[in-house]
């Protein structure tokens, strides 16, 4: 085993040893109690199953069958969740031919951050996971349940129902993705397309055309975003059947694995012998692994939040220095875009996850002593699932992969580290993705260009104010200001500064997440702006210096002048009004920092 990834889950273990105990204190106390409809009064049970037919009525009253609650995040506008409409019919079929029963529990929203790009929607976009969670606790809060099914795949759902779910640490849980939809138009020409349009150099009519060509049927989006590192950290903590993540909706063999995640689901209640509660599977190893295998692929910075965020649901504390010495101990071994032109479904032609896992336990990189919903170890996840005459069945995965262009081995990774770094200085700590960066490492010291908001850029870039080296600050963007948005919307800009042969970065206290891509971005600027970051006080002209090899994110201005200094006052009302944004006030105000997650559902428990 890795000694620098021992090191980071021994001292996981240790800062987490009092928090990790309470929460199973928690979830064997609510074992004792539950999950058994016997606690429940005659009226409780009555309404409980009162709209079951009578063979399951039955099963139900005689407290010896399963009853499996189904969540569910379907909704027919996002092609990403749109095949889920299906599936609870599919899942009951399954489960009442071993003999137990299914409901449909509830159902969690799931908004896409593809649609609310540049718009207000955004400003909901992270406060909706805890939203989500809220609404999986919700579901499973009748106590009729002896285990779970989460139906989700996007950017906050997964991370949602994942903390929605360790709040029932005690019950079985396992986790249905839906799929990727087929190749579209090539991510490289989306990406070349999206560029010529900001430079004014194609029209909306060719610009939608090409996005049309992209996102163009029911799937998640293909390239690797923080939707399809959902999928893959999902599957590393054991909580999907081995190589169900990236199987494409509408075939015969997506259809089996969501039957066998069912009858899956079955086996692991505390009814027979073989009790396996989603609070035991993810452990301090298991959050290591999918740590390491989000880095391993140049996954998402979005899981700098959420990944914390879950941990901490399960009584484990992780921090950014924890990512930070896993991506130095984990070569780079995919390049899928924005990491590189190919999407997730060449990702799975060249070998896919059963090749990933092969190499990363060769290498001794994952932890393989750990729970899944398959029993103990990762060996089941080096197989791919298959159809044979009809029934499913796990293959020894390949030995090798079959495009080296797109997934590596330990021996010749793309990069020797997992392309994340942790930046560090008077301005605060954030992160920054560079397993997209053209070189290796990013070393810019330029003037600041500041912004209090996003659409502020658009006119100095077409004035050409842009044309320069420069830093482009983004402030008042953080969670408690305005809800912490995704501002993918500067990528197109700064790259064409960037392809003029400009030295350009991003600094923000927002987020760019999964689509992070060619343009240095320090995201995730912690403390934000509006509680008393130094980003407040950032002037247009001042030098700011980042650096990934140092891990420097400066701002050269002498102490004295700081002091001097008045911050700026954020002006942010405008985002806290319409597009339902009033409603969230309180859930702004309970933020917390992006370190820690930037998650409003521990502060009682603090």
């Amino acid at each position: 085993m890795n000694t620098q990834i021992l090191e980071v889950t021994q001292r996981i273990i240790e800062r987490s040893k009092e928090t990790r105990r309470a929460y199973l204190e928690k979830i064997e106390n609510a074992r004792r109690q539950g999950p058994h409809r016997g606690a429940l009064s005659c009226g409780n049970l009555a309404h409980g199953f009162a709209a079951c037919g009578q063979s399951d009525k039955a099963d139900l009253r005689s407290m010896t069958k399963a009853n499996v609650a189904i969540v569910s995040s379907y909704n027919d506008m996002l092609s990403a969740h749109q095949p889920y409409e299906s599936y609870p019919a599919i899942i009951k079929q399954a489960v009442n031919e071993v003999g137990s029963v299914a409901q449909f529990a509830g159902g969690v929203p799931a908004m896409c951050d593809g649609v609310t790009q540049g718009q207000t929607g955004m400003d909901l976009s992270l406060m909706s996971r805890d939203v989500i969670a809220q609404a999986a606790a919700v579901a499973l809060s009748h106590n009729m349940f002896d285990a779970a099914m989460m139906l989700g795949i996007c950017d906050k759902i997964v991370p949602g129902l994942l903390l929605g779910s360790l709040s029932f640490g005690h019950l079985p849980t396992v986790f249905v993705p839906a799929g990727p939809m087929p190749s579209g138009l090539p991510n490289k020409e989306k990406a070349r397309v999206r560029q010529m349009f900001a430079e004014g150099k194609a029209d909306r009519d060719a610009l939608l055309e090409a996005e049309s060509q992209s996102y163009h049927s029911a799937g998640t989006c293909t390239f690797y975003g923080t939707a399809n590192s959902n999928q893959l950290v999902v599957e590393m903590m054991g909580l999907h059947l081995p190589g169900s993540s990236f199987v494409n909706p509408g075939t015969p063999l997506r259809d089996a694995l969501t039957k066998a995640a069912a009858v899956q689901a079955t086996r692991l209640t505390d009814l027979g012998d073989n009790y396996t509660p989603i609070g035991h599977i993810v452990d301090e190893k298991a959050v290591v692994n999918g740590l390491v295998g989000l880095l391993a692929t140049g996954g998402s910075t979005n899981h700098t939040m959420h990944l914390i965020a879950v941990a901490r649901a399960a009584g484990i504390i992780v921090n950014w220095d924890d990512f930070s010495d896993i991506s130095s101990a984990v070569p780079l071994l995919t390049r899928i875009y924005p990491n590189g032109s190919a999407d997730i479904n060449h990702f799975v032609a060249a070998g896919g996850m059963s090749l990933l896992f092969k190499e990363l336990l060769g290498a001794g990189l994952l932890h393989n002593d750990v729970k899944t919903i398959c029993g103990e170890g990762l060996e089941a996840y080096t197989k791919e699932p298959f159809l044979a005459d009809g029934k499913l069945e796990w293959r020894d995965g390949p030995q090798s992969s079959h495009d080296k262009e797109v997934l590596a081995t330990v021996e010749a990774p793309f990069k020797p580290d997992g392309g994340l770094s942790v930046l560090e200085g008077n301005l605060g700590r954030a992160v920054l993705k560079t397993s997209a960066l053209r070189s290796p490492h990013c070393h810019i010291k330029a003037p600041a260009v500041v912004f209090e908001d996003q659409f502020e850029l658009d006119e100095a870039f077409k004035s050409g104010a842009l044309n320069k080296d420069c830093i482009v600050v983004v402030r008042f963007q953080g969670p408690s200001a305005i809800g912490m948005p995704e501002l993918h919307r500067l990528t197109p800009p700064l790259g064409v500064l960037q392809d003029k042969g400009y030295k350009v970065a991003l600094v923000t206290d927002g987020r760019m997440s999964g689509a992070s891509g060619k343009v240095p971005a320090a995201i995730h600027v912690t403390p934000e702006a509006i509680k008393g970051g130094l980003l407040a006080k950032v002037h247009d002209g001042d030098i700011i210096e980042l650096n990934t090899e140092t891990g420097e994110l400066t701002l050269c201005v002498d102490e004295a002048t700081l002091a001097a200094r008045e911050a700026q006052a954020a002006n942010v009302t405008k985002h806290h009004v319409g597009m339902g944004r009033e409603m969230f006030g309180g859930m702004r105000m309970n933020l917390t920092g992006a370190e820690e997650g930037a998650c409003s559902l521990f502060v009682t428990q603090e």
